[in-house]
């Protein structure tokens, strides 16, 4: 293998993603024989379902996957078309797979892509796993052509559809809904359940553009302007949003426009407890609000790193009833131990057909007072990352803006929780050399004041 190859292909939060420059057929050939490998050394014998987003460049690279684990030995299961990533990600759990791959940039402009892969029980794959894979970064191999694998080509759609409607259960007779495809994989797919389920669906940007409008896919209130127009005017009930791969969901109501993630989660946790029981994970990062309904109804809340991967393995670890992120990413663990912006859509509307989001949201803040939250970021160098963070642990004062410590915990960066139930999160960015810092408080003016404690904490020490 090439040192440049070696060197191009590096694995962040859900697997490999690049602009297309780097992003390259003989490199993507490489991941592909490394996880055939992986798959192999782990004794997973079942067949492997490919999927891919709707870029142009999608399809291609997945037949080129194909290709190689056939010719390692595996059958492969094809989508016939550009399929979101939670169905790709159920169809693995629910059949005889050994695991699964997307190609998908997600959220990112058209000139990336990426390659996701998903263990067989449909979950996000963990460190030990990427570290496997990487170490397995080979040229691809070929067995005997008599021992080569067959693709099978499909429909996956049809039978997570029927699952998704029967799990739901959802009677949406006179909801008036508007959908935002951002002319990603989710069109034809959300829209069509929540019709089949009985909504009146506009849909919008609902046709293939592989170049995403000249945008990127990525469901924010900057970006949906058209939808939060429709909902706020009063031509649908609720608005939602896909990104590319439509594992993300974003949700826009009459009252509030495009509604904070943060109080979705609380909300849709809320409304899934009347008539269930379970704990709830959720992200440092994510709102303490939700914590306050978990408590309300007797349930655990655990909190992990930030990353799906994380929320699902403590869904699994604590049997949780539900999952999220305030990214948008939000799961259901006894459907799918991962993010998924389609079966989510349904189940929100079921939520909203019986009392509305924005009714549920104000009983929630009328009961727990309102909660504000936002970030910002520091430069630092990715080698102070971590001395940053580990000096902090001496140079924090008992007093943050004026309110005595009452807890850190350090599950991912530094977060200090105050007397006032208010907080402060110093962590790494994955992705930038920058530290973020996140506040949450009862005020946007209190939000500012912990921003600017935390960006003294931190500056001094970069």
């Amino acid at each position: 293998m090439d040192e440049d190859d070696a060197a191009a292909i590096r694995f962040g939060t859900d697997g490999w993603r690049a602009t297309l420059d780097v992003f390259t057929e003989p490199r993507v050939r490489i991941v592909g024989q490394a996880l055939a490998t992986t798959f192999r050394d782990r004794g997973e014998d079942g067949s492997v379902v490919i999927g891919y987003d709707a870029r142009e460049t999608s399809r291609g690279f997945a037949e080129e996957l194909a290709r190689v684990f056939c010719a390692n030995g595996f059958d492969v299961l094809l989508p016939d078309r550009d399929t979101p990533t939670p169905i790709v990600a159920w169809t693995a759990k629910e059949g005889d797979h050994a695991g699964a791959l997307q190609i998908t940039a997600s959220h990112n402009p058209p000139e990336y892509n990426g390659v996701k892969f998903i263990p067989g029980e449909g979950a996000p794959a963990l460190p030990d796993l990427t570290e496997e894979v990487e170490d397995n970064l080979a040229e691809p191999e070929s067995l005997p052509e008599d021992e080569h694998g067959e693709v099978t080509e499909r429909d996956l759609v049809a039978d997570y559809a029927d699952h998704a409607i029967e799990y739901a259960d959802a009677d949406l007779d006179g909801l008036t809904v508007a959908y935002d495809a951002m002319y990603g994989s989710g069109r034809g797919v959300t829209d069509a359940l929540l019709e089949r389920a009985g909504a009146d669906v506009t849909a919008m940007r609902d046709y293939l553009d592989p170049d995403f409008g000249g945008g990127s896919p990525e469901p924010t209130a900057e970006k949906v302007g058209d939808l939060i127009e429709a909902v706020t005017g009063g031509e649908a009930d609720i608005g939602f949003v896909n990104d590319g791969d439509a594992d993300r969901l974003g949700i826009v109501t009459p009252e509030r426009g495009f509604l904070d993630p943060n109080l979705f989660l609380a909300a849709m946790y809320d409304y899934l407890l009347e008539t269930r029981e379970g704990d709830v994970v959720r992200t440092v990062s994510t709102s303490s609000i939700v914590d306050r309904v978990a408590e309300d109804h007797g349930q655990a809340v655990h909190e992990t790193a930030v990353g799906f991967k994380w929320v699902a393995e403590a869904m699994a670890e604590h049997d949780a009833l539900f999952g999220g992120e305030e990214s948008g990413g939000f799961g259901l663990t006894d459907h799918l131990r991962n993010k998924d912006g389609v079966l989510l859509a349904l189940v929100a509307a079921a939520a909203e057909s019986e009392q509305s989001l924005d009714a549920r949201v104000d009983d929630l803040i009328e009961a727990y007072g309102e909660i504000h939250q936002s970030r910002i970021s520091v430069d630092c160098p990715d080698d102070r990352k971590g001395p940053v963070l580990s000096d902090l642990e001496t140079e924090l004062p008992e007093t943050v803006a004026g309110v005595d410590v009452d807890g850190i915990n350090t599950v991912d960066g530094f977060k200090v929780r105050l007397e006032d139930g208010t907080w402060l999160l110093m962590r790494p960015s994955g992705t930038e050399p920058k530290l973020r810092i996140y506040a949450e408080a009862g005020s946007e003016e209190r939000v500012d004041e912990l921003l600017a404690a935390g960006r003294d904490l931190v500056e001094p020490l970069v």
